[in-house]
């Protein structure tokens, strides 16, 4: 299905199952982590607001993550506090950011009052809200994106608030591979990105920055060029925040892994294009060419080259705007495009006649072209 096509992961949790999902269709995974999720460098302060949970049994308890909720209890009972720490919740009414979260609060017996439906922080807090006022404790754990604007408004209702802080998000020791992924994205090499936390995206964008690639990367992820995947709506929140959202960019119904790489094989699978000749029919599907029951591997330039060329059929255009849309460099001899074409012409064997050259002109495709999300019965690519 997606044979051709570059996945671009920026995950560094459960990336390697991602880039199994994505494989099995026939992707190829490009694997760039924007993000560390660590736990507290410290035990004390989650140490100390699970002593003082147990010692002060809450009235409602917020579950933001389900890795949170799990890490939570994990540590209390590396303490040997676990039970104490069950026992305390047995009558606290929870609310559930979303199904994650909720799942792991029923893994340890407890129950759910209530589950956000748009799986929002903020959602969930509003569902806490009625039951908050002066003397009321609640208990908020929160992820590791630091200080979130929910906190001042469980405190606006005068309720006790105990912070439980479980993991934080920080940059990736090593940002070559990062900035390797934005690099192959601007490039064009790298047909479709994931997202699945908000801070990936700005972590990322903070280090393309320092490296001068930030407003490439922001065009090569909003031009079309790029199917932008994010996990859920906060994930896309800050995608548009960060000026990386268009209309390119998809969000699963269900905030999970599976549905996310669902619907980024999907879109990526409307991209296929069939193009059609007086005597055969060739589908590009990213770098791969199948035509005649087998695969021609292209190069990265060779394709966009002959993508390019398929979305005007029948069309003459210059080698100016070829450089431009395929190399965008205008500063290069449009003597590249000859060379080019001609490797293209190679590679796609007599098939390669279906691109004609127009003297002092351009080039153009002969024949028509359509989106086609057809699997093509083929090899795998390469």
């Amino acid at each position: 299905m997606l044979q051709g096509f570059t996945v671009g992961i920026t995950a560094d949790r459960r990336w390697d199952e991602q880039a199994s999902l994505f494989e099995r269709r026939g992707a190829a995974v490009l694997h760039g982590p924007t993000i560390r999720t660590l736990p507290l460098g410290s035990e004390a302060p989650l140490r100390e607001a699970t002593e003082l949970v147990i010692a002060r049994p809450p009235d409602v308890l917020i579950a933001n993550t389900g890795l949170g909720i799990r890490s939570w209890f994990g540590a209390a009972e590396s303490w040997d506090i676990g039970p104490q720490l069950l026992s305390a919740l047995r009558t606290t009414k929870i609310y559930a950011r979303g199904p994650k979260a909720s799942g792991a609060v029923h893994s340890l017996g407890l129950e759910v009052e209530a589950r956000a439906r748009s799986e929002r922080l903020s959602e969930a807090v509003d569902l806490a809200l009625p039951d908050l006022r002066p003397g009321v404790t609640v208990v908020l754990q929160v992820d590791g994106s630091g200080d979130s604007p929910e906190i001042s408004r469980l405190r606006a209702t005068g309720a006790d608030i105990v912070i439980v802080p479980v993991y934080e998000w920080r940059m990736p020791e090593d940002d070559r591979p990062a900035i390797r992924l934005a690099r192959a994205i601007v490039a064009g090499r790298v047909h479709a990105v994931t997202f699945t936390t908000g801070p990936a995206i700005r972590n990322w964008m903070a280090m393309a920055a320092e490296h001068d690639l930030d407003e490439d990367l922001r065009l090569a992820l909003t031009d079309g060029r790029t199917v932008v995947g994010c996990v859920g709506p906060v994930c896309a929140d800050v995608a548009e925040k960060m000026g990386v959202a268009s209309e390119h960019m998809v969000v699963p119904a269900a905030f999970r892994l599976g549905p996310l790489v669902r619907a980024v094989a999907d879109r990526l699978a409307e991209r296929q294009v069939t193009i059609r000749s007086s005597s055969s029919s060739l589908v590009l599907t990213g770098n791969c060419v199948h035509v005649d029951g087998y695969v021609i591997e292209l190069g990265d330039v060779e394709a966009k080259l002959l993508a390019v060329l398929s979305r005007q059929p029948n069309v003459v255009i210059a080698k100016s705007d070829l450089v431009r849309q395929v190399w965008a460099d205008h500063t290069l001899d449009p003597h590249i495009v000859e060379v080019t074409i001609a490797r293209l012409r190679r590679r796609l064997g007599p098939h390669g006649r279906a691109i004609a050259s127009v003297h002092r002109r351009g080039y153009m495709l002969h024949g028509s072209a359509a989106a086609s999300v057809t699997t093509a019965d083929a090899p795998v690519c390469g």
